[in-house]
């Protein structure tokens, strides 16, 4: 949820329509109280997000002004998403949600391709080691072999719950194939897609459900 729309959109949604809800703070970063009271009616669980400029964040935030909107937003999420290579310096912010119960999602973004099944598998150890609960990788996916690439990643066991996407030309595709694989968390928009290849959140609920029935 990254624009004026969504966020009222959001506050419609009822239990059921979808599991979470991505608050993505750095979008409403001019003006965070009201956020955070808009944010204070929503009815699921919430992702909150304070995304790097690097790995498609908005309005350039420094680690100490993310800092700063992460421990805002803290009492009322469920889950932080933090990219793999800012927790180092969020440390703070991770020994503040683990004090308040609140997971961790470490997450890595590829706009351009899918990297390597080494890079991936390295992704996937770095955030292990580093405590998060989940793993969340989105790399763009315009090959076969870059969805499959992806799909492999949900066969070989890994060490933490995983997180998988494309985006791009297999988009679509991925976020149906690798849920139904045991991708833990797969995301839909709002009010429009910020990645291409997204599905609209209500309609992907459904598209899921449909994959379980016999």
């Amino acid at each position: 949820m990254a624009s004026p729309g969504a966020l009222r959109r959001a506050v419609r949604i009822e239990p059921g329509q979808v599991d979470l809800i991505e608050l993505r703070v750095d979008s409403f970063s001019d003006n965070p109280v009201a956020l955070y009271q808009e944010a204070r009616k929503l009815k699921v669980p919430l992702i909150v997000t304070v995304r790097h400029p690097a790995e498609g964040g908005v309005n350039d935030l420094g680690f100490a002004r993310r800092a700063e909107l992460y421990a805002q937003f803290l009492p009322l999420a469920a889950y932080l998403d933090i990219e793999l290579c800012s927790l180092e310096k969020l440390s703070s912010t991770v020994r503040a949600a683990r004090a308040a119960g609140v997971l961790v999602i470490a997450s890595f973004h590829d706009f351009k391709a899918t990297p390597s099944a080494a890079k991936l598998r390295q992704i996937i150890r770095a955030a292990h080691r580093a405590g998060a609960d989940i793993c969340k990788i989105a790399a763009r996916a315009d090959t076969p072999a870059a969805l499959a690439s992806l799909f492999a990643l949900l066969a070989e066991k890994p060490p933490l719950p995983l997180s998988v996407m494309g985006m791009g030309t297999f988009g679509k595709i991925s976020r149906l194939v690798c849920a139904q694989a045991g991708s833990v968390l797969n995301y839909g928009y709002l009010d429009r897609a910020n990645a291409s290849g997204q599905w609209e959140a209500t309609l992907l609920t459904k598209r899921l459900a449909e994959l379980h029935e016999p």
